[in-house]
């Protein structure tokens, strides 16, 4: 199915349920790239053990693409001094919730209670901040992109780095939350905030 080995598809059937899928997301190490970049395909975040929050949106979408969901990523955007964030959307029961790939205490996975895009989006504006000054710096998003349209190139059982998905998110158009003045009226983030946005679930060796 959809290329993947009898043993890769045990694991995606498994995984039937978004919350499953979060789990076993949480389990997989960082992947902190310390050989050079990376943009693993889902069969490689598998064989490897490891992904960053653009891998593990990708895995993710496979994985709901198993149970009958589309496979959508969506792309959070940032200041410059800031990283961009990306996680797999899904939909149950007409709401809207996001499945993410993280080191950090925030910008992780949530339920599927959110009547818009935007609304899911703003869930994340508060804790969205750089930890050594606690500016909070989310900017736009993407609407979800469907990554079956990726299909011919392979993406999810790929052997190569699929750097033609966050180089075509890059350029799909953004909408800001934010107007200039809302951005001058913004508040820090609290010290004990940055303390705890600190806090890391899986430290490089």
């Amino acid at each position: 199915m959809f290329g993947f080995t009898e043993k890769e598809v045990k694991v995606f059937r498994s995984l039937n349920t978004p919350k499953k899928i979060q789990d076993f997301l949480n389990k997989i190490p960082a992947n902190f790239e310390l050989d050079g970049d990376t943009v693993l395909s889902p069969r490689r975040v598998l064989r490897e053990n490891r992904a960053h929050c653009m891998e593990g949106a990708m895995f993710a979408a496979a994985a709901l693409r198993f149970h009958g969901y589309k496979p959508l990523v969506l792309d959070l955007t940032t200041v410059k001094d800031d990283d961009d964030h990306v996680v797999a959307v899904f939909k149950h029961k007409g709401h809207w919730g996001a499945i993410s790939k993280t080191n950090h205490a925030v910008l992780r996975y949530r339920e599927p209670i959110y009547k818009s895009i935007r609304e899911l989006v703003m869930s994340y504006f508060h804790e969205y901040f750089t930890n050594h000054d606690g500016r909070k710096t989310l900017r736009s998003y993407s609407l979800p992109v469907d990554l079956s349209s990726f299909d011919k190139q392979g993406w999810m059982t790929s052997e190569e780095d699929v750097w033609y998905i966050p180089e075509y998110l890059f350029e799909v158009p953004h909408t800001p939350i934010l107007s200039r003045s809302q951005i001058a009226f913004l508040r820090r983030a609290d010290p004990i905030e940055v303390t705890a946005g600190s806090i890391v679930e899986w430290k490089k060796k």
